[in-house]
């Protein structure tokens, strides 16, 4: 399905951003909705067009005939202990005809179905995916984005990056894997895929959409190239964006920055309001192309 809801107004669109961040509560959220709520518009339809729809979330389904996916465990013995990831691989992949992977990494709710569709779209472009859900030591992902977020903060940060990591090594281990494994995330997954470029020294490539780069005493440490998409109009990521690249610049690191005019934060997840179709795709191609690079 294609996201055609109407795009509600930006100052709505922002207050989103705030509410969908943890900055405020939904009980302040609606009613600065309110104040929004003109022209015949009621307060419960602007924020319904707000919301995710995750029945727009399905570009590749399920039951797709090119791919295989399945929930798997995996170990992280610096993290949770126990975890579990959705693995998606063309269904040609075997240990005779082994394929790069790429590890999708979740926004601040868990692994939701857009992301569960991301990792299927990976995997149509001839990669073994792998998306772990770091809400799985809480019992998984529940259902909605909201008790998503309100699960994840209960979670330490660092150890949902050491999670991270360790889906890194398992999909370098898997024997579809040819060992040659990047990652692609999403806002917090955005930040946590700087955070893997510059903490796993056999990470291949890093593609972060709209997240925070790493402090610069850890710059150095970056050996993966990074491939870094941001929205024009997502001012809260933006802000750490010149000191970020004055860093990688300073340090000589490998990145491209491509900047999308127009382009709100989460512009590529297409079950909300703030998904912008031409450069959802145009970083999308991009991406691919990054991979195909870097882990061929």
């Amino acid at each position: 399905m294609v996201n055609t809801r109407t795009t509600p107004p930006q100052a709505a669109l922002d207050l989103y951003d705030k509410y969908a961040h943890g900055f405020i509560d939904r009980r302040t959220f609606m009613a600065r909705l309110g104040r929004l709520a003109i022209g015949g518009l009621t307060v419960a339809a602007l924020a319904n067009s707000l919301m995710p729809n995750y029945a727009l979330a399905e570009q590749v389904k399920p039951d797709d005939p090119r791919i295989v996916g399945e929930d798997v465990p995996y170990p992280s013995p610096m993290g949770a202990g126990d975890m579990m990831g959705y693995l998606v691989r063309p269904v040609d992949a075997s240990d005779m005809n082994k394929r790069p992977g790429v590890v999708v990494i979740h926004e601040n709710r868990g692994l939701n179905p857009y992301i569960r569709d991301v990792a299927r779209r990976v995997a149509t472009a001839g990669y073994i995916a792998f998306a772990p859900d770091a809400l799985y030591p809480l019992g998984g992902y529940p259902g909605n984005d909201d008790d998503g977020r309100t699960m994840q903060r209960q979670r330490d940060r660092d150890k949902m990056v050491e999670d991270f990591k360790a889906a890194v090594g398992f999909l370098q281990a898997h024997p579809n894997c040819t060992g040659n494994v990047g990652c692609v995330g999403f806002c917090f997954g955005g930040s946590v895929s700087n955070r893997l470029a510059a903490e796993l020294p056999t990470l291949k490539a890093a593609v972060p959409f709209y997240g925070g780069g790493v402090p610069a005493e850890a710059v150095p440490s970056i050996n993966a190239p990074l491939m870094i998409h941001l929205g024009e109009l997502d001012t809260r990521v933006n802000a750490g964006w010149p000191d970020y690249e004055a860093a990688l610049k300073a340090n000589g690191k490998a990145y491209k920055m491509h900047m999308y005019a127009g382009a709100n934060h989460g512009f590529h997840n297409d079950t909300t309001a703030r998904y912008d179709p031409e450069a959802a795709e145009l970083a999308w191609t991009r991406t691919l192309a990054f991979f195909e690079k870097h882990l061929s």
